[in-house]
């Protein structure tokens, strides 16, 4: 059934003129009747009777109006459902303890009317976070690909912001009570990863950072989750990790857990955006805005090689 004949047909109803029904639907007189003609067709019964005031609806037109009504609201509470402008700006992030969900929520609480729905799609292939960009499944996701000739054309990335690094090591390591380290200083010492999945963008970050300073990557193991991770480091005195500045972690305070910034140059990881390139939500020109002021990590700064783009504004460094 025709939803327009149905919306043209309650407006009439409610307003007892065809020319009021058509000037509030932006169409003609003439197209109205048509469309009510056309259901009454489809209905095989009469829905109006025409007066000098206007028109009046039938005993079939009273009884049709109710579920009418229902009908034309479903479809606009339908259509409001996906509408970008009428629904929560929707955003993928790796984890709600990341460095994504931690800037979301600072851009949240300078902003706190703002409709935010902060989402994992918890997949470690880019390739599903573009599909589901794509699709309007999600409005934007906080994820790489490094080739971007392989994004389809209705998928954009930008650069969203650099995350440095620091070293997560426990009370019994020998780097503990370093204030900063070079990662010169990490050659010898065992860095912890689990759970790398082979062809994610972390896979390839951590392949060029160990190739680049030398580095003891460790991906050996199932991904636990963080608390067996952190149980692990607070236990070992050889067993490090590494850790976004920005990430958060919770461990009891008996762990005695130390975070130690690497410097000279500072380890980043980029992050990016992936949007629609067309109708965009609009709700996203605010979190965009927000990125570009975020403070860039201390020069000079190592990045991987797919991040050497003129929106870094710098080169990658050794």
């Amino acid at each position: 059934m025709d939803t327009e004949a149905l919306r043209s047909f309650v407006r009439a109803a409610e307003l007892g003129q065809l020319g009021h029904a058509a000037d509030e639907l932006g169409v003609t007189q003439q197209a109205v009747s048509k469309r009510i003609a056309a259901l009454e067709r489809e209905l095989e019964v009469r829905l109006f009777t025409r007066t000098p005031r206007g028109v009046e609806l039938t005993l079939d037109g009273q009884a049709f109006l109710p579920h009418a009504r229902s009908v034309v609201a479903g479809v606009e509470r339908a259509v409001a459902a996906v509408s970008p402008r009428s629904r929560a700006l929707r955003i993928d992030v790796l984890g709600l303890r990341s460095a994504q969900a931690v800037v979301l929520h600072e851009y949240w609480q300078s902003r706190p009317g703002t409709d935010l729905d902060v989402v994992t799609l918890r997949v470690d292939d880019p390739r599903v976070a573009v599909a589901a960009v794509e699709a309007g499944d999600v409005d934007a996701s906080f994820r790489t690909v490094t080739d971007p000739t392989e994004l389809p054309p209705e998928v954009r990335m930008i650069h969203a912001f650099d995350s440095p690094l620091e070293l997560l090591v426990g009370p019994g390591h020998p780097l503990a009570s370093a204030r900063r380290l070079t990662p010169s200083q990490l050659r010898t010492h065992r860095i912890w990863v689990p759970g790398i999945a082979p062809g994610s963008e972390w896979a390839e970050f951590y392949d060029q950072l160990a190739t680049d300073f030398d580095l003891r990557i460790d991906a050996a193991g199932p991904h636990f989750g963080d608390e067996v991770l952190l149980d692990a480091l607070a236990a070992s005195t050889d067993v490090a990790t590494l850790v976004g500045a920005r990430d958060r972690y919770i461990w009891p305070s008996h762990h005695d857990l130390r975070r130690i910034p690497v410097v000279n140059p500072t380890l980043a990881y980029p992050l990016s955006l992936l949007l629609r390139r067309t109708h965009p939500h609009p709700g996203l020109r605010g979190v965009i805005t927000h990125l570009g002021t975020l403070p860039r990590p201390s020069d000079p700064v190592w990045l991987p090689s797919w991040a050497t783009t003129p929106q870094h504004g710098r080169a990658r460094q050794k």
